[in-house]
């Protein structure tokens, strides 16, 4: 297993500039934004697919430095009711699939999207409750008439140009927890899996070690997001998980993104470690720096000191004991 980042918190930094600072930090693997929500400034499909010499350029530099690109990463919403806004990320996805095919890279991270409630839609609707049956209407139109044909069509493209699909599990979006996840996986292939983000399933109140398990079972985790959340107790004992105010309001909310080690303990990090090892992923854990109580240098320090202290670097031994 490898320690990883994905480098959005360092996107003003120069290209090389931020892949020698991640490297003094002891990163091996680098996760690049190519567009929608994580921006491109380390990695823009537009200039790089026309222009060969300088995607040489780029994968070189990552390589001298003994790192792997572990992944590209477009997240957006390609099923947005608005069609501008539909076009914009499905092309960015659509580009981010054949730069990954240029730089040997075989995995795209992405979100599902999420549809409107009907075709002449302003807005995403994000359905989370079965009554009035309204929501079930919406639920399933979404899923039969948007989600599943979309992405089957993207499914086969991506597999054409040797590339898996990532799914971050995200609410908000119709792909948000293991079993919406495997839902379209039934439905779209085998090509799609998780971009597994423990964080974003602790504050719905999921056992990321026992999602990790079930998904695990399937072969569909594909990547891994090491990112933390913070669970206020007191809180959530007054209203619930489902929070809405900014992100800054850290005393006031349910919950909170941290460095890690800051939400869940060690133990849960070592039981996760644990559970990839168990299930064959020998592959990249990502860190998403998103602590507001931490400045990025020393919340990612903390983060990759975690990691390293935890993963396993040497084979799986014979059970010479059994």
């Amino acid at each position: 297993m490898r320690v990883g980042l994905f480098t959005v918190p360092y996107q003003e930094l120069h290209f090389e500039d931020m892949l020698d600072k991640v490297v003094e930090m002891g990163i091996e693997a680098v996760e690049l934004g190519t567009g929608n929500f994580p921006g491109n400034s380390h990695c823009n499909p537009d200039e790089l697919l026309g222009n060969p010499e300088k995607a040489t350029a780029l994968k070189d530099a990552v390589e001298k430095r003994g790192l792997i690109i572990s992944a590209l990463s477009c997240h957006g919403n390609p099923l947005h009711p608005n069609p501008r806004i539909a076009k914009e990320a499905h092309d960015v996805w659509r580009k981010t699939v054949l730069l990954a095919e240029m730089l040997d890279v075989s995995i795209v991270n992405t979100f599902s999207g999420c549809p409107g409630d009907q075709l002449n839609a302003k807005a995403p609707n994000w359905v989370t409750c079965a009554w009035p049956p309204d929501f079930m209407d919406i639920l399933n139109w979404q899923w039969d008439e948007v989600v599943i044909p979309y992405w089957k069509e993207e499914a086969k493209y991506a597999e054409m140009h040797g590339v898996k699909i990532a799914f971050e599990m995200h609410p908000g979006f119709v792909v948000y927890n293991p079993e919406s996840l495997l839902k379209l996986r039934k439905a779209a292939g085998n090509n799609i899996g998780a971009n597994f983000d423990p964080s974003h399933l602790v504050w719905q109140g999921m056992d990321p070690v026992e999602a990790l398990k079930y998904l695990g079972k399937e072969n569909a985790i594909f990547h891994f997001h090491a990112k933390d959340t913070y669970l206020d107790k007191a809180n959530i004992s007054i209203n619930g998980v489902l929070d809405t105010k900014h992100y800054g309001q850290v005393l006031d909310r349910a919950w909170t993104f941290r460095s890690l080690g800051y939400g869940q303990d060690e133990k849960v990090w070592k039981d996760m470690i644990s559970v990839l090892r168990s299930i064959g992923y020998d592959y990249v854990l990502s860190i998403e720096h998103e602590d507001s109580l931490a400045s990025i240098d020393e919340g990612l320090s903390k983060s990759i000191n975690l990691l390293k202290n935890n993963l396993f670097r040497e084979p799986m031994p014979e059970m010479w004991w059994a």
